[in-house]
Protein backbone atom coordinates (compact mmCIF):
# COMPACT_ATOMS: atom_id res chain seq x y z
CA UNK A 1 0.00 0.00 0.00
CA UNK A 2 1.00 3.29 -1.17
CA UNK A 3 3.19 5.29 2.19
CA UNK A 4 0.96 7.85 3.37
CA UNK A 5 1.89 10.50 6.09
CA UNK A 6 -1.50 10.39 7.62
CA UNK A 7 -2.33 8.72 10.39
CA UNK A 8 -5.41 6.72 10.56
CA UNK A 9 -8.59 7.67 13.34
CA UNK A 10 -7.88 5.64 16.38
CA UNK A 11 -10.10 2.30 16.32
CA UNK A 12 -9.88 2.70 12.36
CA UNK A 13 -6.37 0.05 12.75
CA UNK A 14 -2.74 0.04 13.06
CA UNK A 15 -1.87 0.07 9.92
CA UNK A 16 -5.24 1.53 8.66
CA UNK A 17 -4.60 5.11 6.71
CA UNK A 18 -6.90 7.90 5.94
CA UNK A 19 -8.93 8.59 3.27
CA UNK A 20 -10.77 11.10 1.76
CA UNK A 21 -14.72 11.20 1.33
CA UNK A 22 -15.77 9.40 -1.56
CA UNK A 23 -17.68 6.12 -2.33
CA UNK A 24 -17.11 2.39 -1.70
CA UNK A 25 -16.99 0.02 -5.27
CA UNK A 26 -20.37 -1.50 -5.68
CA UNK A 27 -20.64 -5.07 -4.72
CA UNK A 28 -17.30 -5.58 -2.22
CA UNK A 29 -17.70 -7.74 0.58
CA UNK A 30 -17.91 -5.80 3.81
CA UNK A 31 -15.47 -7.69 5.06
CA UNK A 32 -12.64 -7.07 2.82
CA UNK A 33 -13.83 -3.65 1.71
CA UNK A 34 -13.25 -1.23 4.68
CA UNK A 35 -12.18 1.94 2.69
CA UNK A 36 -12.66 5.22 4.31
CA UNK A 37 -15.43 6.55 2.32
CA UNK A 38 -18.15 9.12 3.09
CA UNK A 39 -20.83 10.43 0.67
CA UNK A 40 -24.40 12.14 0.80
CA UNK A 41 -26.83 9.46 1.40
CA UNK A 42 -30.87 9.35 1.69
CA UNK A 43 -33.52 7.82 3.42
CA UNK A 44 -33.09 6.97 6.66
CA UNK A 45 -32.78 2.60 6.90
CA UNK A 46 -29.99 1.58 9.43
CA UNK A 47 -28.83 -2.10 8.45
CA UNK A 48 -25.82 -4.22 10.20
CA UNK A 49 -23.50 -6.24 8.13
CA UNK A 50 -20.56 -7.06 9.56
CA UNK A 51 -19.08 -5.95 13.07
CA UNK A 52 -15.95 -4.71 11.89
CA UNK A 53 -17.12 -1.97 9.72
CA UNK A 54 -17.60 1.49 11.17
CA UNK A 55 -19.80 3.42 9.17
CA UNK A 56 -21.58 6.72 9.78
CA UNK A 57 -24.39 7.75 8.36
CA UNK A 58 -26.45 10.89 7.87
CA UNK A 59 -29.58 10.80 6.02
CA UNK A 60 -32.04 13.05 3.81
CA UNK A 61 -35.87 12.42 3.04
CA UNK A 62 -35.69 11.25 -0.28
CA UNK A 63 -37.01 7.72 -1.50
CA UNK A 64 -33.71 6.25 -2.86
CA UNK A 65 -30.62 5.32 -1.44
CA UNK A 66 -27.97 6.84 -3.26
CA UNK A 67 -24.05 8.31 -2.66
CA UNK A 68 -22.72 10.83 -5.26
CA UNK A 69 -25.57 9.61 -7.82
CA UNK A 70 -24.61 5.69 -7.20
CA UNK A 71 -27.14 3.77 -5.20
CA UNK A 72 -25.58 1.71 -2.62
CA UNK A 73 -27.01 -2.01 -2.96
CA UNK A 74 -24.60 -3.56 -0.38
CA UNK A 75 -22.33 -2.21 2.79
CA UNK A 76 -24.82 -0.47 5.07
CA UNK A 77 -24.32 0.80 7.82
CA UNK A 78 -23.85 -0.52 11.11
CA UNK A 79 -23.58 2.67 13.62
CA UNK A 80 -25.37 5.68 12.90
CA UNK A 81 -23.55 8.97 14.85
CA UNK A 82 -26.01 11.83 14.28
CA UNK A 83 -26.58 14.70 12.13
CA UNK A 84 -23.72 16.53 10.90
CA UNK A 85 -25.93 19.85 11.19
CA UNK A 86 -29.23 21.36 12.44
CA UNK A 87 -32.19 20.01 11.05
CA UNK A 88 -33.19 20.56 7.59
CA UNK A 89 -35.25 19.58 4.95
CA UNK A 90 -32.46 18.30 2.84
CA UNK A 91 -30.76 17.40 5.80
CA UNK A 92 -27.03 15.89 4.46
CA UNK A 93 -25.80 12.74 5.49
CA UNK A 94 -22.03 11.39 5.46
CA UNK A 95 -21.25 7.32 5.41
CA UNK A 96 -18.35 5.88 6.27
CA UNK A 97 -16.33 3.14 6.29
CA UNK A 98 -12.84 2.34 7.82
CA UNK A 99 -10.39 0.34 5.49
CA UNK A 100 -6.80 -1.27 5.84
CA UNK A 101 -6.23 -1.39 2.02
CA UNK A 102 -8.01 1.87 0.77
CA UNK A 103 -6.51 5.32 -0.12
CA UNK A 104 -7.29 8.86 -0.90
CA UNK A 105 -6.79 9.10 -4.05
CA UNK A 106 -8.50 6.05 -4.90
CA UNK A 107 -12.36 7.27 -3.74
CA UNK A 108 -14.51 9.32 -5.77
CA UNK A 109 -14.65 13.04 -4.46
CA UNK A 110 -18.34 14.46 -3.30
CA UNK A 111 -19.66 16.95 -6.41
CA UNK A 112 -21.30 20.14 -5.13
CA UNK A 113 -24.87 19.94 -6.43
CA UNK A 114 -25.91 23.27 -6.18
CA UNK A 115 -24.94 26.10 -8.67
CA UNK A 116 -23.52 29.52 -6.66
CA UNK A 117 -25.18 32.74 -7.23
CA UNK A 118 -22.75 34.26 -5.90
CA UNK A 119 -19.42 35.32 -7.41
CA UNK A 120 -15.74 34.96 -5.60
CA UNK A 121 -14.18 36.34 -9.07
CA UNK A 122 -14.05 40.04 -7.97
CA UNK A 123 -12.49 39.18 -4.64
CA UNK A 124 -9.95 36.82 -6.00
CA UNK A 125 -8.73 39.19 -8.13
CA UNK A 126 -8.10 42.31 -5.33
CA UNK A 127 -6.58 39.30 -3.26
CA UNK A 128 -4.13 38.58 -6.39
CA UNK A 129 -2.93 42.04 -6.05
CA UNK A 130 -1.03 40.98 -3.31
CA UNK A 131 0.65 38.48 -5.90
CA UNK A 132 1.20 40.60 -8.34
CA UNK A 133 3.50 43.04 -6.18
CA UNK A 134 4.99 39.71 -4.98
CA UNK A 135 6.45 39.16 -8.47
CA UNK A 136 6.89 42.90 -8.80
CA UNK A 137 9.23 43.79 -5.48
CA UNK A 138 11.43 40.34 -6.60
CA UNK A 139 11.65 41.37 -9.92
CA UNK A 140 12.23 45.43 -10.23
CA UNK A 141 15.49 45.40 -9.11
CA UNK A 142 16.88 43.08 -11.90
CA UNK A 143 16.16 45.98 -14.44
CA UNK A 144 16.77 49.15 -12.15
CA UNK A 145 19.86 47.96 -10.37
CA UNK A 146 22.97 49.33 -12.65
CA UNK A 147 21.08 52.52 -12.47
CA UNK A 148 19.93 52.83 -9.31
CA UNK A 149 23.38 52.09 -8.08
CA UNK A 150 24.53 54.54 -10.34
CA UNK A 151 22.55 57.49 -8.54
CA UNK A 152 23.12 56.38 -5.06
CA UNK A 153 27.12 56.01 -4.99
CA UNK A 154 27.09 52.32 -4.92
CA UNK A 155 28.26 51.38 -8.44
CA UNK A 156 32.02 50.03 -7.22
CA UNK A 157 30.27 48.61 -4.03
CA UNK A 158 28.53 44.73 -5.35
CA UNK A 159 27.79 44.26 -1.17
CA UNK A 160 25.07 47.10 -0.81
CA UNK A 161 24.21 46.31 -4.73
CA UNK A 162 23.90 42.77 -3.11
CA UNK A 163 21.98 44.05 0.17
CA UNK A 164 19.47 45.76 -1.80
CA UNK A 165 17.89 41.90 -2.92
CA UNK A 166 18.79 40.01 0.53
CA UNK A 167 17.24 42.64 2.39
CA UNK A 168 13.98 41.62 0.53
CA UNK A 169 14.37 38.24 1.31
CA UNK A 170 15.06 38.58 4.95
CA UNK A 171 12.00 40.61 5.51
CA UNK A 172 9.74 38.59 3.34
CA UNK A 173 10.52 35.62 5.72
CA UNK A 174 9.51 37.90 8.42
CA UNK A 175 6.59 38.78 6.23
CA UNK A 176 5.64 35.45 6.19
CA UNK A 177 5.57 33.96 9.64
CA UNK A 178 4.00 37.07 10.93
CA UNK A 179 1.22 36.80 8.03
CA UNK A 180 -0.49 33.44 10.42
CA UNK A 181 -0.57 35.17 13.10
CA UNK A 182 -2.25 38.50 12.14
CA UNK A 183 -4.55 36.11 10.06
CA UNK A 184 -5.85 34.57 13.18
CA UNK A 185 -5.80 37.32 14.67
CA UNK A 186 -7.37 40.31 12.98
CA UNK A 187 -9.12 38.29 9.99
CA UNK A 188 -8.02 37.57 6.57
CA UNK A 189 -9.41 41.07 4.76
CA UNK A 190 -8.18 43.04 7.69
CA UNK A 191 -4.58 41.49 7.41
CA UNK A 192 -4.37 42.31 3.40
CA UNK A 193 -5.36 46.13 4.67
CA UNK A 194 -2.61 46.46 7.61
CA UNK A 195 -0.24 44.49 4.49
CA UNK A 196 -0.31 47.25 2.40
CA UNK A 197 0.99 49.73 5.04
CA UNK A 198 4.46 48.41 4.59
CA UNK A 199 3.94 47.81 1.07
CA UNK A 200 2.99 51.61 0.06
CA UNK A 201 5.36 52.69 2.53
CA UNK A 202 8.17 50.63 1.50
CA UNK A 203 7.62 51.68 -2.38
CA UNK A 204 7.45 55.39 -1.39
CA UNK A 205 10.96 55.05 0.05
CA UNK A 206 12.86 53.13 -2.37
CA UNK A 207 11.23 55.79 -4.73
CA UNK A 208 12.31 58.87 -3.11
CA UNK A 209 15.67 57.35 -1.37
CA UNK A 210 18.42 59.93 -1.74
CA UNK A 211 20.95 57.40 -0.08
CA UNK A 212 21.49 53.50 0.10
CA UNK A 213 20.50 53.32 3.95
CA UNK A 214 16.77 54.29 2.75
CA UNK A 215 16.73 52.34 -0.10
CA UNK A 216 17.87 49.16 2.45
CA UNK A 217 15.13 50.08 4.50
CA UNK A 218 12.00 50.75 2.12
CA UNK A 219 13.13 47.34 0.79
CA UNK A 220 13.45 45.38 3.93
CA UNK A 221 9.51 46.73 4.30
CA UNK A 222 8.44 45.53 0.71
CA UNK A 223 9.68 42.51 1.70
CA UNK A 224 7.80 42.48 5.18
CA UNK A 225 4.81 43.48 2.89
CA UNK A 226 5.62 40.55 0.23
CA UNK A 227 6.15 38.18 3.02
CA UNK A 228 2.79 38.78 4.43
CA UNK A 229 1.02 38.60 0.91
CA UNK A 230 2.82 34.99 0.54
CA UNK A 231 1.50 33.91 3.06
CA UNK A 232 -2.23 35.07 2.86
CA UNK A 233 -3.11 35.28 -0.67
CA UNK A 234 -3.19 31.45 -0.88
CA UNK A 235 -4.73 30.98 1.97
CA UNK A 236 -7.72 33.66 1.16
CA UNK A 237 -8.30 32.38 -2.13
CA UNK A 238 -8.41 28.76 -0.75
CA UNK A 239 -11.05 29.46 1.75
CA UNK A 240 -13.65 31.93 -0.41
CA UNK A 241 -14.02 29.60 -3.37
CA UNK A 242 -16.08 26.98 -4.62
CA UNK A 243 -14.85 23.38 -4.22
CA UNK A 244 -15.25 22.62 -8.12
CA UNK A 245 -13.19 25.23 -9.06
CA UNK A 246 -10.84 25.87 -5.98
CA UNK A 247 -7.73 24.90 -8.22
CA UNK A 248 -7.78 26.68 -10.90
CA UNK A 249 -8.21 30.01 -8.33
CA UNK A 250 -5.82 28.80 -6.19
CA UNK A 251 -3.47 28.43 -9.22
CA UNK A 252 -4.12 31.89 -10.47
CA UNK A 253 -1.95 33.16 -7.55
CA UNK A 254 1.26 31.40 -9.27
CA UNK A 255 -0.16 33.14 -12.47
CA UNK A 256 -0.15 36.66 -11.06
CA UNK A 257 2.96 36.94 -9.01
CA UNK A 258 4.35 35.64 -13.44
CA UNK A 259 2.68 38.75 -14.52
CA UNK A 260 4.17 40.85 -11.65
CA UNK A 261 7.61 39.73 -12.31
CA UNK A 262 6.73 40.53 -16.00
CA UNK A 263 5.19 44.14 -15.31
CA UNK A 264 8.81 44.63 -13.64
CA UNK A 265 10.54 43.74 -16.94
CA UNK A 266 7.90 45.81 -18.55
CA UNK A 267 8.65 48.99 -16.72
CA UNK A 268 12.65 48.39 -16.87
CA UNK A 269 12.06 49.27 -21.05
CA UNK A 270 12.34 53.09 -20.67
CA UNK A 271 15.44 52.86 -18.78
CA UNK A 272 18.07 53.17 -21.32
CA UNK A 273 16.34 56.77 -22.33
CA UNK A 274 16.49 57.79 -18.93
CA UNK A 275 18.19 56.63 -16.59
CA UNK A 276 16.36 58.38 -13.43
CA UNK A 277 13.20 56.28 -14.96
CA UNK A 278 13.93 53.55 -11.83
CA UNK A 279 12.89 55.92 -9.45
CA UNK A 280 9.64 55.47 -11.01
CA UNK A 281 9.68 51.89 -11.56
CA UNK A 282 9.21 51.26 -7.69
CA UNK A 283 6.98 54.07 -7.07
CA UNK A 284 4.52 52.03 -9.65
CA UNK A 285 4.28 49.53 -6.65
CA UNK A 286 2.73 52.53 -5.03
CA UNK A 287 -0.77 52.15 -7.29
CA UNK A 288 -1.76 48.56 -6.09
CA UNK A 289 -0.69 48.83 -2.75
CA UNK A 290 -3.36 51.58 -2.59
CA UNK A 291 -5.90 49.65 -4.56
CA UNK A 292 -5.33 45.86 -2.58
CA UNK A 293 -6.04 48.23 0.96
CA UNK A 294 -9.22 49.90 -0.59
CA UNK A 295 -10.76 46.82 -2.06
CA UNK A 296 -10.56 44.51 0.63
CA UNK A 297 -12.44 47.05 3.06
CA UNK A 298 -15.14 46.11 0.61
CA UNK A 299 -14.34 42.36 0.16
CA UNK A 300 -16.19 39.97 2.04
CA UNK A 301 -14.07 37.87 5.44
CA UNK A 302 -13.22 34.14 4.96
CA UNK A 303 -16.43 32.53 6.32
CA UNK A 304 -14.15 30.37 7.61
CA UNK A 305 -12.46 32.12 10.14
CA UNK A 306 -15.61 33.94 11.20
CA UNK A 307 -17.57 30.50 12.05
CA UNK A 308 -14.20 29.88 14.06
CA UNK A 309 -14.84 33.43 15.98
CA UNK A 310 -17.82 31.96 16.63
CA UNK A 311 -19.59 34.58 14.29
CA UNK A 312 -22.43 32.77 12.76
CA UNK A 313 -24.57 35.97 11.29
CA UNK A 314 -21.46 36.77 9.59
CA UNK A 315 -19.99 34.05 8.57
CA UNK A 316 -23.99 33.48 6.66
CA UNK A 317 -23.95 36.96 4.90
CA UNK A 318 -20.25 36.07 3.41
CA UNK A 319 -21.00 32.60 2.89
CA UNK A 320 -24.45 34.39 0.90
CA UNK A 321 -22.20 37.28 -0.67
CA UNK A 322 -19.57 34.97 -2.48
CA UNK A 323 -22.06 31.87 -3.47
CA UNK A 324 -25.41 32.42 -3.10
CA UNK A 325 -28.35 32.74 -0.41
CA UNK A 326 -28.97 28.79 -1.99
CA UNK A 327 -25.42 27.70 -0.83
CA UNK A 328 -25.75 29.38 2.70
CA UNK A 329 -27.12 26.12 4.40
CA UNK A 330 -24.92 23.86 2.64
CA UNK A 331 -21.74 25.41 3.61
CA UNK A 332 -22.60 26.23 7.04
CA UNK A 333 -23.21 22.69 7.34
CA UNK A 334 -19.87 21.87 6.16
CA UNK A 335 -18.28 23.98 8.61
CA UNK A 336 -20.24 22.65 11.64
CA UNK A 337 -19.73 19.36 10.43
CA UNK A 338 -16.13 19.69 10.73
CA UNK A 339 -16.53 21.08 14.20
CA UNK A 340 -18.21 18.95 16.06
CA UNK A 341 -16.91 16.71 18.31
CA UNK A 342 -14.11 19.22 18.29
CA UNK A 343 -14.25 22.95 20.72
CA UNK A 344 -10.43 23.74 20.79
CA UNK A 345 -9.02 26.85 20.79
CA UNK A 346 -6.69 28.14 17.72
CA UNK A 347 -3.72 26.92 18.01
CA UNK A 348 0.21 27.96 19.01
CA UNK A 349 3.24 27.43 16.99
CA UNK A 350 3.78 24.71 19.34
CA UNK A 351 0.96 23.01 18.06
CA UNK A 352 2.20 22.36 14.73
CA UNK A 353 5.37 20.38 15.96
CA UNK A 354 2.84 17.92 17.90
CA UNK A 355 2.11 14.63 16.57
CA UNK A 356 -1.18 15.36 15.76
CA UNK A 357 0.11 17.84 13.01
CA UNK A 358 3.30 17.64 12.49
CA UNK A 359 3.54 15.19 9.45
CA UNK A 360 1.19 16.97 7.63
CA UNK A 361 3.20 20.16 8.43
CA UNK A 362 6.08 18.31 7.49
CA UNK A 363 4.27 17.88 3.91
CA UNK A 364 4.11 21.80 3.50
CA UNK A 365 7.46 22.47 4.27
CA UNK A 366 9.46 20.17 2.11
CA UNK A 367 6.94 21.39 -0.95
CA UNK A 368 8.60 24.10 -0.42
CA UNK A 369 11.77 23.19 0.06
CA UNK A 370 12.04 21.11 -2.82
CA UNK A 371 10.39 23.79 -5.00
CA UNK A 372 13.16 26.05 -4.17
CA UNK A 373 16.31 23.57 -3.97
CA UNK A 374 15.23 22.03 -7.46
CA UNK A 375 17.24 24.88 -8.88
CA UNK A 376 14.86 27.48 -10.16
CA UNK A 377 16.14 30.68 -9.37
CA UNK A 378 19.68 28.93 -10.57
CA UNK A 379 17.90 28.28 -13.76
CA UNK A 380 16.81 31.44 -14.42
CA UNK A 381 19.35 33.61 -13.41
CA UNK A 382 21.82 31.85 -16.03
CA UNK A 383 19.26 32.08 -18.18
CA UNK A 384 20.97 35.37 -19.78
CA UNK A 385 24.36 33.38 -20.48
CA UNK A 386 22.55 30.70 -21.52
CA UNK A 387 20.38 32.46 -24.10
CA UNK A 388 23.57 34.63 -25.09
CA UNK A 389 25.40 31.25 -25.99
CA UNK A 390 22.60 30.57 -28.85
CA UNK A 391 23.02 34.03 -30.15
CA UNK A 392 20.36 35.68 -28.00
CA UNK A 393 22.35 38.97 -26.91
CA UNK A 394 19.60 40.99 -25.46
CA UNK A 395 18.76 40.17 -21.94
CA UNK A 396 15.19 41.96 -22.08
CA UNK A 397 15.00 39.39 -24.61
CA UNK A 398 15.67 36.27 -22.85
CA UNK A 399 13.97 37.44 -19.79
CA UNK A 400 10.88 37.71 -21.76
CA UNK A 401 11.25 34.22 -23.33
CA UNK A 402 11.57 33.06 -19.71
CA UNK A 403 8.83 35.22 -18.09
CA UNK A 404 6.61 34.04 -21.13
CA UNK A 405 7.20 30.41 -20.75
CA UNK A 406 5.94 31.18 -16.74
CA UNK A 407 2.83 32.85 -17.49
CA UNK A 408 2.37 29.76 -20.61
CA UNK A 409 2.70 27.09 -18.32
CA UNK A 410 1.32 28.72 -15.20
CA UNK A 411 -2.40 29.19 -17.36
CA UNK A 412 -2.31 25.17 -18.62
CA UNK A 413 -1.51 24.41 -15.35
CA UNK A 414 -4.48 26.61 -14.03
CA UNK A 415 -6.63 25.01 -16.21
CA UNK A 416 -5.65 21.28 -15.86
CA UNK A 417 -5.77 22.08 -11.62
CA UNK A 418 -9.31 20.84 -11.24
CA UNK A 419 -9.23 18.23 -13.67
CA UNK A 420 -5.81 16.09 -13.88
CA UNK A 421 -5.25 16.98 -10.06
CA UNK A 422 -2.50 18.81 -7.87
CA UNK A 423 -0.46 15.27 -7.18
CA UNK A 424 -0.12 14.32 -10.82
CA UNK A 425 0.92 18.03 -11.41
CA UNK A 426 3.68 17.95 -9.27
CA UNK A 427 4.91 14.17 -10.35
CA UNK A 428 4.82 15.29 -14.11
CA UNK A 429 6.51 19.01 -12.97
CA UNK A 430 9.56 17.68 -11.06
CA UNK A 431 10.05 15.09 -13.64
CA UNK A 432 10.02 17.01 -16.25
CA UNK A 433 12.44 19.52 -14.46
CA UNK A 434 14.61 16.44 -13.74
CA UNK A 435 14.83 15.68 -17.45
CA UNK A 436 15.43 19.05 -18.09
CA UNK A 437 18.11 19.66 -15.91
CA UNK A 438 20.26 16.37 -17.01
CA UNK A 439 19.89 18.10 -20.33
CA UNK A 440 21.36 21.44 -19.44
CA UNK A 441 24.16 19.24 -17.51
CA UNK A 442 24.98 17.55 -20.92
CA UNK A 443 24.43 20.31 -23.06
CA UNK A 444 27.66 22.25 -21.31
CA UNK A 445 29.74 18.69 -20.81
CA UNK A 446 29.02 16.47 -23.45
CA UNK A 447 31.68 16.87 -26.53
CA UNK A 448 29.36 15.32 -28.70
CA UNK A 449 26.45 17.89 -28.26
CA UNK A 450 28.98 20.57 -28.55
CA UNK A 451 27.97 21.67 -32.01
CA UNK A 452 24.15 22.21 -31.29
CA UNK A 453 24.94 23.35 -27.11
CA UNK A 454 23.88 26.77 -27.41
CA UNK A 455 20.09 25.29 -28.90
CA UNK A 456 20.16 22.61 -26.10
CA UNK A 457 20.85 24.86 -23.37
CA UNK A 458 18.18 27.35 -24.13
CA UNK A 459 15.59 24.29 -24.83
CA UNK A 460 16.39 22.44 -21.77
CA UNK A 461 16.11 26.15 -19.82
CA UNK A 462 12.22 26.82 -21.41
CA UNK A 463 11.69 23.38 -20.72
CA UNK A 464 12.69 23.36 -17.30
CA UNK A 465 10.73 26.95 -16.67
CA UNK A 466 7.51 25.30 -18.15
CA UNK A 467 7.78 21.84 -16.14
CA UNK A 468 8.28 24.23 -12.82
CA UNK A 469 5.08 25.90 -13.61
CA UNK A 470 3.22 23.04 -14.01
CA UNK A 471 2.92 22.04 -10.94
CA UNK A 472 6.17 23.18 -8.91
CA UNK A 473 5.36 26.50 -8.84
CA UNK A 474 1.58 27.20 -8.64
CA UNK A 475 0.88 23.50 -6.24
CA UNK A 476 2.06 24.10 -3.13
CA UNK A 477 0.78 27.48 -1.92
CA UNK A 478 -2.53 25.61 -3.36
CA UNK A 479 -2.35 22.48 -1.73
CA UNK A 480 -1.00 23.44 1.62
CA UNK A 481 -4.68 25.37 2.90
CA UNK A 482 -6.49 22.56 1.94
CA UNK A 483 -4.60 19.71 3.58
CA UNK A 484 -4.04 21.49 7.21
CA UNK A 485 -6.60 21.47 9.63
CA UNK A 486 -8.75 25.01 9.92
CA UNK A 487 -7.41 25.71 13.92
CA UNK A 488 -3.65 25.15 12.11
CA UNK A 489 -4.31 26.51 8.70
CA UNK A 490 -2.96 30.20 8.96
CA UNK A 491 0.12 29.27 11.05
CA UNK A 492 1.16 26.07 9.17
CA UNK A 493 0.83 27.79 5.77
CA UNK A 494 2.90 31.08 7.33
CA UNK A 495 5.61 28.88 8.46
CA UNK A 496 5.56 26.89 5.38
CA UNK A 497 6.05 30.09 3.37
CA UNK A 498 9.14 30.90 6.20
CA UNK A 499 10.63 27.69 4.94
CA UNK A 500 10.33 28.84 1.25
CA UNK A 501 12.04 32.45 1.67
CA UNK A 502 14.65 30.99 4.36
CA UNK A 503 15.90 28.10 1.73
CA UNK A 504 15.99 31.27 -1.22
CA UNK A 505 17.98 33.46 0.86
CA UNK A 506 20.00 30.04 1.34
CA UNK A 507 20.49 29.17 -2.23
CA UNK A 508 20.84 32.70 -2.89
CA UNK A 509 23.75 33.24 -0.97
CA UNK A 510 25.41 30.13 -1.90
CA UNK A 511 24.82 29.03 -5.30
CA UNK A 512 27.73 31.11 -7.18
CA UNK A 513 30.18 29.38 -4.22
CA UNK A 514 28.77 25.80 -5.24
CA UNK A 515 29.12 26.62 -8.99
CA UNK A 516 32.67 27.99 -9.02
CA UNK A 517 34.03 24.86 -6.84
CA UNK A 518 31.98 22.02 -8.36
CA UNK A 519 31.43 23.88 -12.11
CA UNK A 520 27.71 24.86 -13.29
CA UNK A 521 26.98 20.93 -15.20
CA UNK A 522 27.69 19.17 -11.77
CA UNK A 523 25.43 21.64 -9.70
CA UNK A 524 22.76 21.21 -12.50
CA UNK A 525 23.19 17.65 -12.14
CA UNK A 526 22.74 17.70 -7.84
CA UNK A 527 19.62 19.91 -9.10
CA UNK A 528 18.46 16.86 -11.30
CA UNK A 529 18.56 14.27 -8.67
CA UNK A 530 16.50 16.78 -6.06
CA UNK A 531 13.86 16.38 -8.52
CA UNK A 532 13.95 12.78 -8.51
CA UNK A 533 13.88 12.94 -5.03
CA UNK A 534 10.71 15.02 -4.83
CA UNK A 535 8.69 12.86 -7.19
CA UNK A 536 10.09 9.52 -4.67
CA UNK A 537 8.09 11.74 -1.67
CA UNK A 538 5.33 12.83 -3.60
CA UNK A 539 4.32 9.59 -4.51
CA UNK A 540 4.50 8.55 -1.80
CA UNK A 541 3.37 10.81 0.82
CA UNK A 542 1.13 13.71 -0.82
CA UNK A 543 -2.55 12.97 -1.21
CA UNK A 544 -5.17 14.27 -3.82
CA UNK A 545 -7.40 16.95 -2.81
CA UNK A 546 -9.05 17.63 -6.10
CA UNK A 547 -13.16 17.91 -5.52
CA UNK A 548 -13.22 17.74 -2.55
CA UNK A 549 -14.26 20.88 0.36
CA UNK A 550 -11.87 22.09 2.88
CA UNK A 551 -14.25 20.58 5.35
CA UNK A 552 -14.43 17.06 4.00
CA UNK A 553 -10.15 16.83 3.68
CA UNK A 554 -10.34 18.01 7.48
CA UNK A 555 -12.46 15.64 8.66
CA UNK A 556 -10.04 13.09 6.63
CA UNK A 557 -7.04 13.89 7.33
CA UNK A 558 -7.34 15.68 10.47
CA UNK A 559 -9.38 13.99 12.96
CA UNK A 560 -10.58 15.49 16.02
CA UNK A 561 -9.12 14.42 19.47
Amino acid sequence: MQASIYAAAAGVGAKGSVGCVGVPRRGRSSRSSRALAAGFGESRSRRTTDSRNLSLCMSAERSSRSCFGLRLDSVYMGIELGRVGPSSVKSRSVYAQASTGGDIEDIEPAKIQKRSSGSVLPYVGVACLGAILFGYHLGVVNGALEYLAKDLGISENTVLQGKSHFTLLAGATVGSFTGGALADKFGRTKTFVLDAIPLAVGAFLCTTAQNVQTMIVGRLLAGIGIGISSAIVPLYISEISPTEIRGTLGSVNQLFICIGILAALVAGLPLAGNPLWWRTMFGIAFIPSILLALGMVFSPESPRWLFQQGKIAEAEMSIKRLFGKERVVEVMDDLKAAARGSSEPEAGWFDLFSSRYWKVVSVGAALFLFQQLAGINAVVYYSTSVFRSAGIQSDVAASALVGASNVLGTTVASSLMDKQGRKSLLLLSFAGMATSMVLLSLSFTWSVLAPYSGTLAVIGTVLYVLSFSLGAGPVPALLLPEIFASRIRAKAVALSLGMHWISNFVIGLYFLSFVNKYGISKVYLGFASICLLAVLYIAGNVVETKGRSLEEIERALNPAV
